[in-house]
């Protein structure tokens, strides 16, 4: 069943632990619950056009995961100057009692769906492996990660409660369900590439569904152009692999005498795109997955994955876990409306970005190679918006759409960073209902994510002049 913080609370024992964490954490309570968004409605009819041929969305949703306190960006990611060992460290087990999951702790698959999923089972076996019978457990966030832990821990007889600081399961995978769009907005993680085969099996068992994004058109403001290649990016990277010092991609571009031209840039936005990845920051000794290939897209509520999972086991939603502190003997967590509990183990499911900000008070200090592997990993950025039309007003028929060179009243913002929405999703041609999804990643997305909806709204209608049909022009 689901219970609420209220009754949760009023069941719950307490220990030692809870004295000391009660002692040593700071009473300032975490980042307050924040409702989800839901799509800004826009007018129905006729709307008048953002610029011209491009009319106002009839309505539109966004996402800002740079800007959310419990997520602080949408997917880890490897800077230079970082490496695997450093996901292994951040997940490796504190005493047997405090445990660690998430894609950040993923070696295989990091920033991905299916290396969550993964680090759930792999933390499920680890804690089973050294946990006794009907030990007391808490699984911090309810996500896939944790939802998957979770259910492993259950089906092994340990006593499991979920706390998740949202108002709903998913997480970083969510599905937007209180709406009227014929196909339902994703919030999270919904474009599944070629490391993501594993989790498209599983979800068409449970069934949820997706779409094929087979063909691509790249357009500028001269029209049709090429699809952005990244032949000259790859053999750059590739040969920085042997270098003595792992420079990022914007490095060993600028070392090679490699200009960025518009192609060039465009398959950068693009790579950002489907990894969060930022060339300015990114390794050339582990870089980000180039871009391309098969791409499926889901297009149907993604609760089955997390709900049939957690099935009927204990999950308080907003409730924020503000503090741990642990020894040998168990593990006390500071909730953030100043309660206490303790469990004789918990897992950590929480979201790279959510550690790096120092949301979570350890006691004592979590171990120092595991803050230093905290700090050498970096949380990457992804961000959607999803444009609803009466009908539609481009002219291509292609699934995914690139925007290549500048776009007209686009302007880098006072950092330099070029916010145009390079990467389009075009529902219509799967679906039938004309849907546009526009994406960004890296420098832009938090760029993006920082502006009010009006300047997205702008941005958006600009980036997409270039589809527009040619009697609408």
């Amino acid at each position: 069943m689901r219970i609420s913080r209220r009754t949760l609370m009023m069941g719950a024992g307490a220990g030692a632990l809870t004295v000391l964490l009660a002692s040593c954490t700071p009473d300032t309570p975490g980042p307050a619950p924040t409702p989800t968004p839901t799509p800004t409605p826009r007018p129905t009819g006729t709307p008048e056009p953002i610029v011209p041929g491009v009319p106002a969305p009839s309505a539109f949703l966004r996402t800002d995961w740079a800007e959310d306190p419990f997520a602080h960006g949408s997917r880890s990611v490897t800077p230079a100057g970082s490496s695997p060992v450093d996901r292994q460290t951040l997940g490796a087990p504190v005493l047997d009692r405090l445990f660690f999951a998430g894609e950040a702790t993923s070696l295989d698959r990091p920033g991905t769906v299916t290396g969550a999923a993964e680090s759930g089972d792999r933390v499920a076996d680890e804690m089973i492996h050294v946990a006794l019978d009907r030990d007391r457990v808490a699984v911090v966030g309810a996500g896939l990660a944790g939802a998957t832990a979770a259910a492993r821990l259950a089906e092994a007889g340990l006593d499991v409660t979920v706390f998740e600081a949202r108002e709903h399961a998913g997480g970083r995978i969510s599905t937007q369900e209180d709406t009227d769009w014929p196909v339902k907005p994703q919030r999270g993680a919904w474009l599944l590439n070629e490391r993501e085969k594993a989790l498209s099996a599983r979800m068409a068992l449970v069934g949820i569904g997706t779409i094929s994004l087979n063909d691509a058109a790249a357009r500028g403001a001269d029209g049709a152009t090429e699809i952005p290649e990244g032949e000259r990016v790859t053999e750059v990277i590739r040969g920085a692999a042997d270098g003595p010092v792992d420079l990022t991609i914007a490095q060993a571009l600028e070392e090679n005498g490699v200009d960025i031209t518009e192609d060039i840039a465009a398959y950068l936005a693009w790579m950002a795109t489907e990894t969060g990845a930022d060339p300015e920051t990114a390794s050339t000794w582990f870089p980000p997955a180039a871009p391309g290939g098969q791409v499926d897209a889901i297009v149907s509520s993604t609760s089955p994955l997390i709900d049939d999972p957690l099935g009927d086991l204990d999950v308080t939603f907003s409730t924020p876990v503000s503090g741990v502190a642990y020894d040998e003997d168990g593990v006390s967590l500071r909730l953030a409306t100043g309660e206490a509990l303790t469990f004789d183990r918990v897992v950590l499911t929480v979201p790279l970005g959510v550690l790096q900000a120092n949301s979570i008070a350890f006691d004592p200090p979590l171990p120092l190679e595991k803050r230093a592997a905290m700090g050498a990993l970096e949380m990457g950025a992804v961000e959607s918006v999803w444009l609803r039309y009466d009908e539609p007003f481009w002219d291509a028929d292609e699934a995914m759409w690139h925007v290549v060179g500048p776009v007209d009243g686009v302007e880098p913002d006072e950092d330099g960073t070029d916010t145009t929405i390079r990467t389009w999703i075009n529902l219509l041609p799967a679906t039938g209902e004309p849907i546009l999804v526009g994406i960004v990643g890296g420098s832009a997305a938090r760029a993006l994510a920082a502006m009010n909806d009006d300047d997205v709204l702008d941005i958006a209608a600009r980036s997409l002049v270039p589809f527009r049909a040619a009697q609408a022009a």
